[in-house]
């Protein structure tokens, strides 16, 4: 498959740094070897990216990806090998591995994902079983899929200090639901490996802590390859204590929006930008594309109407909003078929293992493409994000991607920061 089009020639900023990051592809992979030496990687993630012709940048990181059947099945192998090590740094012994997924079973299109995740892991050798935190599953139920395949997910059992199945007992949880509804009370205290670990879920984490570790690391990476950090990295707040309903904290909500617009009219004039700036408004924890708005005035986010009000105010699971962050928008100039899209890279351990592109024939450039509506080129990648063509032009597929991959690893060692740095104090116990 060919690069997708860009709407706008691939020249002036973006050119460059994708020059910049070819001409420094040692130093880079050295610097990321180094990085990770002194960091463990998330077990997997999923980057989302906006390429906007003058910046290429994560607009959001998912430690929980839900989306691996839209991944190029070709590429199958780079996750099974990044499986096998992943699990020699963390659990060299772990044979048995129990999957807990989402609850939400009539999606059939995350079962898929439930089932390529589950395809990879066994190809790397483990025996994986599927628990669920669904009360209303209370008996071994499987499910039929599109494709033909079945799954079955079976009610968590714990024993002593041990979650598992009937007869199963797991080396490892490998967690593939976000906890937006809480940290279940099976999960505490368990003593196998939980990976992702429960803290790095949405009830706990916030958009917020990760970019502001990504702030660290995109400063780090631009001054190992000569950029403007700015060229890798969106501006953002953050707003607490808001109530939409009652329109409490919309002046604070206004200030934060005017502030970082009038940041980006700065950016856009020093770099020669052309281009009506905006930000996205979105809430500081959750996925699914759920409580975002984009704005383009501080008086946009001012007396909002009822049905904006329950947009914006409830997220997953039914949570209120009362914490978002305001991020500046960085509109994607990719298109598939003249159809809007913006490319997601996925990881396993610390490696990339394929991509593929968000496409939304109703969206704009401007918009959120993750959205009813939208839907996924999965061979979008025709090669993989780490080989590049030293030899190619940049815009050529292979470095466009080896690009993405780079910026998409700098967002999962973002990740792993903070992941460390939000890790629960450990419990000390004394002896009586």
């Amino acid at each position: 498959m060919t690069v997708p089009h860009l709407t706008t020639a691939l020249s002036g900023p973006l050119l460059d740094l994708e020059r910049r990051i070819l001409s420094a592809q040692p130093e880079i992979e050295h610097w990321f070897r180094n990085q990770w030496q002194e960091s463990t990687p998330p077990f997997y993630g999923s980057v989302d990216l906006r390429n906007a012709g003058y910046k290429l940048a994560p607009v959001d990181m998912n430690l929980f990806p839900g989306g691996f059947n839209n991944l190029n099945p070709e590429f199958h192998p780079l996750g099974v090998q990044a499986v096998m090590t992943a699990l020699e740094n963390m659990c060299p012994d772990a044979r048995r591995v129990l999957l807990i997924p989402e609850n939400h079973t009539r999606n059939t299109f995350y079962l898929q994902n439930v089932a390529a995740l589950t395809r990879i892991m066994k190809m790397a050798g483990l025996v994986v079983r599927l628990g669920t935190f669904n009360p209303e599953i209370t008996e071994p139920t499987t499910f039929d899929l599109p494709d033909g395949q079945k799954l079955t997910l079976e009610p968590l059992v714990r024993n002593g200090n041990r979650v598992g199945l009937a007869g199963f007992d797991p080396c490892a949880v490998l967690l593939n639901n976000d906890l937006s509804a809480g940290i279940p009370g099976i999960l505490d205290g368990v003593e196998q490996i939980v990976v992702p670990p429960p803290h790095a879920g949405w009830a706990v984490r916030r958009k917020t802590t990760h970019f502001a570790a990504y702030d660290n690391v995109a400063a780090d990476f631009a001054k190992l390859i000569g950029i403007d950090p700015w060229t890798i990295n969106p501006y953002f707040a953050h707003v607490d204590g808001l109530d939409f309903h009652a329109r409490a904290g919309e002046e604070q909500l206004a200030d934060a929006v005017n502030s970082t617009l009038a940041k980006i009219r700065v950016k856009y004039k020093e770099h020669g930008i052309d281009h009506e700036p905006f930000v996205i408004v979105k809430a500081n924890a959750g996925t699914y594309g759920m409580g975002i708005m984009s704005v383009k005035s501080a008086d946009e986010v001012i007396g909002l109407n009822r049905k904006q009000r329950n947009k914006m105010s409830v997220i997953k699971e039914g949570l209120e909003v009362h914490d978002v962050i305001v991020q500046e928008g960085v509109p994607t100039f990719e298109s598939i078929n003249d159809a809007v899209a913006e490319p997601v890279v996925y990881m396993i351990d610390r490696f990339v293992v394929g991509g593929f592109y968000r496409v939304h024939t109703g969206r704009g450039p401007e918009e959120n493409l993750n959205a009813p509506g939208m839907h996924f080129e999965p061979l979008a990648f025709a090669s993989p994000c780490t080989t590049p063509d030293c030899d190619g032009a940049p815009d050529s597929a292979p470095n466009r991607f080896y690009s993405y991959g780079v910026v998409a690893r700098l967002a999962l060692l973002a990740a792993s920061h903070e992941i460390e740095a939000t890790a629960p104090e450990p419990q000390l116990s004394f002896a009586a």
